[in-house]
């Protein structure tokens, strides 16, 4: 698959994508012999993987740590869980405060709602005493 499709098929800039490849965010991609990029479909899972990660909020730098201990193995296994589980652990804190901050918002749409309801009644009032 050539770039142009690995991004419109993950909805991920082509420049996006060659930066992810210099950045080591995802291996180096197979080129054509005309120089172009051939993406596999493991290439391709890399892709999805890092916009994924991306889309939780995980830092550059934490995925790099992440792909750095991938390269070296099985003996890196739980330091990837444990990465991978203090990111889930700051999603979720994450999702509380955006929880907290949604329930604030639908109250004051409610509050506003309620505002706006009573200055109808009191126009259909007026109107109905003229």
């Amino acid at each position: 698959m050539n770039i142009s499709e690995v991004s419109k098929k993950y909805g991920v800039p082509i420049d996006t994508l060659r930066y992810y490849e210099k950045e080591g965010l995802i291996p180096p991609v197979r080129r054509t012999e005309s120089g172009l990029r051939d993406y596999s479909e493991k290439d391709c899972g890399w892709v999805e993987f890092i916009k994924c990660m991306r889309s939780a909020g995980l830092s550059i730098e934490t995925l790099r740590e992440y792909i750095d201990l991938y390269q070296k193995g099985n003996r890196t296994l739980l330091k990837r869980k444990n990465l991978l589980i203090a990111e889930r652990d700051r999603l979720a804190r994450r999702v509380e405060e955006m929880q907290a901050i949604l329930q604030r918002l639908n109250y004051k749409i409610d509050t506003y709602e309620d505002k706006i309801v009573a200055c109808e009644k009191k126009l259909l009032q007026k109107r109905n005493s003229k």
